[in-house]
């Protein structure tokens, strides 16, 4: 019996430290995504590096992309470190990137709009977590739905059809608010099912391929509500 609680403890030792590692390093990534996209838009120097030259553009999506599917399909055969700093690279990249929302939409229409974000995603990771639905199935049905997006989006790059893109962006809301849920999910998953001895390089690539979820998650679910809520510049 003793022996019993022991490992319990331990085990919720183990899960508690899991899960906080992987909010901590979203956290990490949203912030550094942040920072740089703020200090991108307000230097004109780096404007023109990366809107002047499209190649430069295309470039850094081209190396954002990669990143993701290495960390994604490869992780396993990283070293911690390796993992831990091409996540901070990604988040670093993405921060280039996003840096015209800064020059396109107001500065408190922003800030209002990623406190909305962080309030939902709160309510769906707890509804994700506490669940006791299975969420697996939803998982593929909203997978097609992210893939449906992407080709809508490419399409109405040549089409230009605004009603077009306000059906994207709310089909876009629900299908990464149920990627939330289905991502959380997982992670519950994965952090009651390691090992009571896992190697610690283990956990932490686990917890990293776990905060780049969330973290996509979460960037995604914001750029399509500031289409909804962000107030344009005059």
């Amino acid at each position: 019996m003793q022996h019993d609680t022991v490992l319990r403890q331990r085990t919720e030792v183990l899960v508690n430290d899991y899960v906080r590692s992987v909010y901590n390093w979203m956290a990490i990534g949203l912030v550094l995504t942040g920072v740089v996209a703020w200090y991108t838009a307000n230097s004109v120097a780096l404007q023109r590096l990366i809107y002047g030259n499209s190649l430069i553009l295309i470039a850094l999506i081209v190396g954002q992309l990669a990143l993701v599917f290495s960390l994604s399909g490869w992780i396993n055969r990283m070293s911690a470190g390796t993992a831990t700093g091409l996540f901070i690279l990604y988040s670093g990249l993405t921060g280039l990137t996003l840096s015209f929302i800064f020059l396109i939409y107001t500065s408190a229409s922003i800030v209002r709009t990623f406190f909305i974000c962080g309030a939902t995603f709160f309510a769906v990771s707890i509804y994700g977590w506490t669940t006791k639905r299975d969420l697996t199935s939803l998982g593929g049905f909203l997978m097609m739905g992210l893939f449906g997006i992407i080709i809508a989006s490419v399409v109405n790059m040549f089409v230009a059809s605004s009603t077009m893109t306000k059906v994207v962006t709310y089909i876009g809301v629900f299908v990464f608010i149920g990627l939330t849920a289905y991502d959380t999910q997982k992670l519950k998953h994965m952090a009651l099912t390691q090992p009571a001895d896992v190697d610690g390089a283990v956990i932490r690539k686990g917890a990293i391929l776990g905060a780049l979820s969330l973290y996509l998650d979460f960037i995604n679910l914001f750029l399509m509500l500031l289409r909804i809520f962000g107030q344009r510049r005059d």
